[in-house]
């Protein structure tokens, strides 16, 4: 059984890393009400980015797995589909989308500590800041941005990782009795059952630029300089196994399409563009840039144009009262973020649809639960006279 255990300063915990030690641990955890859950990826090293290492708390034990040492963390799956077992996660986007990604495991049950602390009203959500303000307790983040797909990761850097899950139990039983106070909790497992079902986006069809920034201002031969060295640098990416901008950063890019520089001095000239670069990318710089400049007429790209919606008066006119009121509520609320109580995308559907009654905002896209029980009979009172200026806060 290779199991490690290790004993530091101030935690203590398992390092697990064969399979038959694997099954043990989940079936321990499937007896637990809750378990505490973190991971470390690799994404500022690497193309394409996996999960390195998953951090688990329970009340008494607290476990590293290491999937680069497993490969199948199947075993775990059946815990982390539980409904009896809560996972408390912090900020779990992205880790909900990993675990789904790299092992295929869905995630049931969850409670997201930075959502509770959100609907709480804090300003700071970080966990440093929240463990410190909540339970006087400092965790140092300084290896955060290390390579957590090196073996044999040091003892400081697995100390570090179970920081993360070590006292998310404590701090999300006391959000929990916070929120039951301020009669939030049922908002905030309603947001957390909709967290739990996101999943990694599909690989974008079409060219590269289209997810480029500032790329739909361009005219159609930059468009194509464009396209040819963001190809040119995923082409070099993935050949050494490294994330893009550990090639080339979106700002030289911009410059090198704004300029379509013709030598190597004129990449010098280019901001953010270091000497190696120009010695060791120059060369395919230049040819792929004077070649797209070179396209035929006919094979010049262009940016798709979006069709916006006409909106007309009367609904630009419930679209401001509603954001007039939604920042009204989020003050009486004491909410720093006037999204929590209702998005634009929300706000923006809701006043298009324009409901004449409560049962009618079933119909908005995205609308929780709880807001139409909270906010439903206000928001279509004040539909009916969007220029009512006495709008109030929740009952």
């Amino acid at each position: 059984m290779k199991e490690e255990k290790m004993n530091t300063k101030r935690f203590s915990h398992v390092l697990v890393t064969d399979q038959s030690s694997l099954g043990r641990l989940a079936a321990e955890l499937e007896k637990e009400q809750a378990i505490a859950v973190d991971l470390e990826a690799d994404s500022l090293f690497h193309y394409r980015e996996q999960v390195c290492l998953l951090q688990i708390s329970t009340e008494f034990l607290h476990i590293l797995v290491d999937p680069l040492a497993l490969k199948d963390l199947s075993p775990l799956s059946g815990v982390f589909a539980s409904s009896r077992v809560e996972k408390v996660f912090h900020g779990a986007d992205n880790d909900i989308r990993a675990l789904h990604r790299d092992f295929g495991i869905e995630v049931n049950s969850l409670f997201d500590t930075q959502i509770a602390a959100r609907f709480l009203g804090s300003k700071e959500t970080g966990l440093a800041a929240l463990l410190k303000q909540k339970l006087g307790v400092h965790i140092d983040k300084k290896y955060q941005k290390k390579d957590w797909s090196k073996r044999p990761l040091p003892p400081p850097m697995l100390d570090y990782a179970i920081q993360d899950t070590f006292y998310l139990l404590a701090l999300s039983a006391m959000f929990k009795e916070e929120l039951r106070t301020k009669d939030r909790l049922a908002w905030v497992e309603e947001e957390c059952e909709m967290l739990s079902k996101v999943r990694q986006d599909a690989p974008a069809k079409g060219p590269l630029f289209l997810g480029f920034k500032g790329a739909s201002r361009l005219d159609g031969t930059s468009l194509a300089v464009l396209e040819s060295i963001l190809q040119l640098r995923d082409e070099k990416a993935r050949r050494r196994n490294l994330p893009l901008f550990k090639i080339l950063a979106n700002a030289p890019i911009m410059e090198i399409v704004k300029k379509k520089p013709k030598s190597k001095m004129d990449l010098s000239s280019i901001p953010g563009l270091s000497a190696r670069q120009i010695r060791t990318l120059g060369p395919s710089i230049l040819k792929r840039t004077e070649q797209a400049m070179n396209t035929e007429e006919d094979e010049i790209p262009a940016f798709p144009k979006t069709r916006r919606r006409q909106v007309d008066r009367k609904v630009s006119g419930r679209v401001k009262a509603l954001k007039i009121w939604r920042e009204r509520c989020a003050r009486e609320m004491g909410l720093d973020d006037g999204s929590l109580v209702c998005t634009n995308a929300q706000i923006d559907a809701i006043a298009f649809i324009f409901p004449r009654g409560q049962e009618e905002l079933a119909a908005v896209p995205g609308l929780r639960v709880w807001q139409r029980e909270l906010f439903g009979r206000e928001i279509c009172a004040l539909l009916q006279d969007s220029g009512s200026s006495s709008m109030i806060g929740p009952k």
